[in-house]
């Protein structure tokens, strides 16, 4: 046993805040209900790129989750939810960003009855990503002032495990199997990260030093990517232990 799962997430939109969720349903390709969703300009198709270019970084602010039926629904800073996407969602997020943009769906089946123009994702999603409190605890040593959120790192699976002094635990399981709730994971590649990391949300402010931080003394890493070898569902609570 290594702790338990203390945080469970997924983001319908890329890029967008996620939606903390009490119990999450894991399938071969990855958490029910992922990353289903792109913001684009829409004047060139160009996917938002918060880590790159900072007219993007307002997008984290957005919140994203599904309804009860499953369709995708978006809350500016300060406003309700509204169905998503729309005309009205679309002007709303221009008016937001100061430039015309446009949420598409990755794939059909993401919006039924959208007529729209899809879009693809900027890069290929790993199935589940996990991260440790510990790795957490670790970045907030070497960095003292750091705000080491778990959202700055878009965590499928929040693992809840004692400190490892000197370690960021998880980066040193690549290889090795883990079950979590119902599911099994192979633990792939270690996360490698970018500037999305040290962007502004809800709750803590801008900070370029936990990168460098990570990139001094990680490899740019914190967090594992996973293939799910078990789907099933993981539950807040659930145990995490390798195999």
């Amino acid at each position: 046993m290594i702790g338990s799962a203390v945080e469970l997430w997924r983001y319908p939109a890329s890029s967008f805040g996620g939606e903390r969720q009490a119990t999450l349903s894991v399938g071969e390709d990855g958490a029910f209900g992922d990353r289903l969703f792109g913001l684009v300009e829409e004047a060139t198709g160009e996917p938002a790129r918060p880590d790159r270019e900072a007219r993007w970084h307002k997008v984290p602010l957005v919140r994203a989750r599904l309804s009860e039926a499953g369709t995708l629904e978006i809350a500016l800073p300060g406003a309700d939810w509204m169905p998503a996407p729309s005309t009205e969602s679309d002007a709303a997020l221009s008016a937001f960003m100061g430039f015309s943009v446009a949420l598409r769906p990755f794939g059909p089946d993401a919006a039924p009855g959208f007529a729209g123009p899809l879009t693809e994702p900027r890069y290929r999603k790993a199935p589940l990503h996990v991260l440790t409190t510990a790795s957490l605890a670790r970045l907030k040593a070497l960095h003292p002032a750091a705000v080491p959120d778990p959202r700055r790192f878009r965590p499928s699976v929040l693992v809840e495990m004692d400190a490892v002094e000197g370690h960021f635990p998880e980066t040193e399981w690549i290889g090795r199997r883990i079950a979590i709730g119902e599911v099994e994971l192979t633990i792939s590649e270690p996360c490698r990260r970018c500037a999305f990391t040290i962007i502004a949300q809800d709750g803590f402010d801008h900070d370029a030093e936990i990168l460098r931080t990570l990139v001094r003394n990680n490899g740019h890493n914190i967090g594992v990517y996973c293939t799910v070898d078990r789907p099933g569902r993981i539950e807040t609570g659930d145990r995490a232990r390798l195999l």
